[in-house]
């Protein structure tokens, strides 16, 4: 025993452990809450990271920027969201694709029969060439198919999908080239072009659509004529191969 040491006070020594626990209790509560509050902030983050992908591609969608694709993170509602999203700005991008292909297809085949209408009147006014039956029902031809070409812009939204309607008939393969020759035949004598039709014999009778075949003969002569020097020759073939007629040009 030392006179000179006070006493242990016993409350005191309490008191410090109390403290010491309140303060690890403080000092928890506070990282657990600065722990909760990180994985918040990481959780949202990647929870609503996608949200703004989605909403700046359907932003830039709705400008006319189609094709847009989001990243697909999860396979949750979001995950299957992002990949309807990708379908659909697939599907809007390539139907756009579709119809300016249309649009420039329908713009080449009503060139083909103006071109043939303009070169024969031209002919025909400079003297090249001597009106007859046969031109005449030529340019009525053209004049045809021209306003069938131009009935198949009220089903625009048909050709887009690429299901024009057909109107099949039979004809034999000699009277389908040689309308595509006789519509052709002033262009190619102004270019100083001969047009050759070689045709084999006993070739069986096509049921096609006569105005869409000839829209077909019509590009392709029209795309020779333009790459044909003056003084060459174009020839058009049809023959029997392999269980298949096959055209030409």
């Amino acid at each position: 025993y030392n006179p000179s040491r006070p006493p242990r006070d016993n409350n005191s020594s309490e008191d410090d452990f109390l403290a010491q626990v309140r303060q690890a209790l403080i000092y928890g509560a506070l990282g657990a809450t600065l722990i909760a509050l990180l994985l918040g902030i990481l959780l949202a983050r990647t929870l609503t990271r996608p949200l703004r992908e989605l909403t700046a591609a359907t932003q830039a969608l709705s400008q006319g920027e189609l094709g847009q694709q989001v990243t697909v993170r999860s396979r949750d509602e979001l995950g299957r969201l992002a990949g309807s999203f990708n379908r659909m700005s697939a599907d809007l991008a390539q139907a756009s694709l579709l119809r300016r292909q249309m649009t420039a297809d329908i713009a080449h085949d009503l060139r083909t029969p103006l071109s043939v209408i303009l070169g024969y009147t031209e002919a025909l006014r400079e003297g090249k060439l001597e009106a007859d039956q046969e031109i005449f029902d030529t340019m009525h031809i053209e004049a045809q198919h021209l306003q069938h070409l131009i009935d198949d812009l009220r089903t625009l939204s048909l050709a887009d999908a690429g299901e024009l309607s057909l109107e099949c008939q039979e004809i034999t393969a000699y009277s389908l080239i040689e309308r595509a020759i006789a519509s052709y035949t002033a262009q190619a004598e102004v270019q100083k072009v001969r047009l050759e039709l070689h045709v084999a014999d006993r070739l069986p009778t096509l049921r096609v659509d006569i105005e869409r075949m000839a829209q077909v003969f019509g590009n392709l002569l029209s795309n020779a004529l333009r790459y044909t020097k003056a003084g060459g020759t174009i020839s058009l073939r049809a023959a029997s191969q392999a269980e298949q007629l096959v055209f030409q040009i």
